[in-house]
């Protein structure tokens, strides 16, 4: 720097500044750990539920439910026994009273060591009232208990496609009680990849593209609502529960217009667009942690097989519709995600495997868990629909230069076709216009006036003109999809 001006010592100085600034990762605020699983074993984990004494259990969907020890430290070395063996494709565990209770492809069941040597020797059948073949896509997804001590599960259609007349009931959804009845409750489920409830009891599952759907979507099972696949209607002549088989909706339709003809149609609360998101959502899991994952209490965590990832949502009710906005969270995880657990101290378990339609993380599948470092992500907090456009909420303040200026946004609306084929191109696509915005004075919130909401459509929010306060930090995920159910009134 010798002899040059002052003026050039200062620009230097700023360049240096600008190009030695290192914009935060996922990783600095979310860390992924790899947990071993047991030597020699193939555990495509596919059910992970917390056991007293800081036990965790796991279920393999090739039938085996190993109890580990020691998976809670930063560098787990956990001992792992042996708990049962040879059960039936195990999709969602649930420890309750002593009892680990089963969802298989064929039944719900409880299991329980009963003479405390560390295996299973007990097995009770608790519901099976639909049925199963040998097709390889007639999974049976299942929850934890709900209030009432339920297990809702969720059945795939025969070949992901057909309903069989020798597997009655498949693409609805059952509730089995704690005293062992089987209850038909929805129905119109295509593919299901996983299902949980929300922090008020209500439940949602994930159904993947393909006949009927257009893109994969998060859903919501409201008891009797009609999911949007006819194929399995024909079930309705063996229960009288839901009252009389619906009529069909018309082919090549949209959603938001069969809703007027088909009352029972529940438009999904959250609809994924194919390639942006993923491909195939998976396992729903709600951060009940108190605060202890971080600042995004009561939203939803969606598990991502294909593209290996944890996806955020949020959630709201307008016009007593669910409704939201989904938000890249993390990825980078070993195998496909198919199920993640909250414990008690605010880790996320997850599991998964790449059999099938293989994943973005190359392992034949893994156990890993998540851990909130502490320090708070810059991210969009909430996305509120408005009568006339979003309102967006922050977990830290934003610069309110950057939050007022319209360049800092882009959107975009589109759906996709309501047919009885294979999945859909994006459709009726259009650009709403960013009229005005008005931050808060603290920067913690934004109001977004857009012309040219559509009902019904995802509406695409990009942000990467928004700035942290004080910093030349943008937000760590610039990009939300608000599925515009319900415009509110007033």
């Amino acid at each position: 720097m010798k002899n040059l001006p002052v003026f050039s010592v200062a620009l230097a100085s700023m360049l240096f500044v600008s190009v030695s600034f290192s914009q935060p990762v996922e990783s600095d605020y979310y860390p992924i750990t790899t947990i071993p699983l047991p030597e020699g074993e193939v555990i495509e984990v596919s059910g992970i539920d917390v056991l007293p004494g800081n036990k965790v259990a796991i279920a393999s969907r090739r039938g085996d439910i190993f109890v580990g020890e020691d998976v809670f430290g930063e560098d787990p070395n956990p001992k792992w026994s042996l708990f049962a063996r040879g059960l039936h494709e195990v999709l969602g565990i649930a420890w309750k009273d002593g009892w680990l209770y089963l969802t298989q492809r064929p039944e719900v069941s409880r299991i329980k060591d009963s003479d405390g040597d560390g295996r299973a020797d007990v097995f009770e059948t608790l519901g099976d009232g639909w049925g199963i073949n040998g097709d390889y896509h007639e999974y049976a997804f299942g929850t934890r208990h709900d209030k009432n001590g339920d297990i809702w599960v969720v059945l795939c259609l025969t070949g992901s496609g057909g309903a069989d007349d020798k597997s009655p009931f498949r693409g609805w959804c059952m509730r089995v009680t704690p005293d062992g009845k089987t209850i038909p409750t929805g129905y119109g489920i295509r593919s299901p990849g996983g299902i949980g409830f929300n922090h008020l009891g209500d439940v949602f599952y994930c159904d993947n593209q393909g006949l009927w759907n257009g893109s994969s979507s998060l859903k919501h099972l409201r008891p009797g609502g009609f999911q949007g696949n006819p194929t399995g209607n024909k079930y309705f002549a063996l229960t009288d529960v839901l009252g009389p088989k619906p009529p069909d909706p018309k082919n090549g339709s949209r959603i938001e217009i069969e809703r007027s003809k088909v009352p029972d149609l529940v438009p999904p609360p959250i609809v994924l667009p194919h390639g942006k998101m993923g491909n195939s959502p998976a396992g729903i899991e709600c951060d009940e942690t108190g605060g202890k994952f971080g600042p995004f209490a009561n939203q939803l965590f969606v598990s991502e097989q294909t593209h290996s990832k944890v996806h955020r949502v949020f959630l709201e009710k307008v016009n007593g519709f669910y409704q939201g906005a989904a938000f890249p969270f993390l990825k980078g995880f070993g195998s496909g995600n198919i199920v993640a657990r909250f414990a008690a101290d605010g880790s996320m378990f997850t599991g998964g495997t790449n059999r099938g339609w293989g994943s973005h993380g190359k392992n034949p599948f893994s156990f890993q868990r998540v851990n909130w470092t502490g320090k708070v992500p810059f991210e969009v907090h909430e996305m509120r629909a408005k009568p006339d456009g979003f309102e967006l909420t922050f977990t830290q303040a934003a610069d309110p230069f950057s939050l007022e200026k319209t360049s800092s946004y882009t959107m975009e609306a589109y759906t996709y076709i309501y047919k009885s084929g294979y999945g859909s191109p994006v459709v009726d696509k259009t650009t709403p216009s960013i009229k005005k915005v008005v931050p808060a004075k603290d920067g913690k919130s934004v109001r977004i006036h857009v012309e040219g909401l559509v009902k019904g459509n995802v509406h695409e929010l990009k942000m990467p003109g928004i700035r942290l306060k004080g910093s030349e930090q943008t937000l760590l995920h610039d990009v939300a999809y608000y599925t515009l159910n319900e415009i509110p009134k007033g």
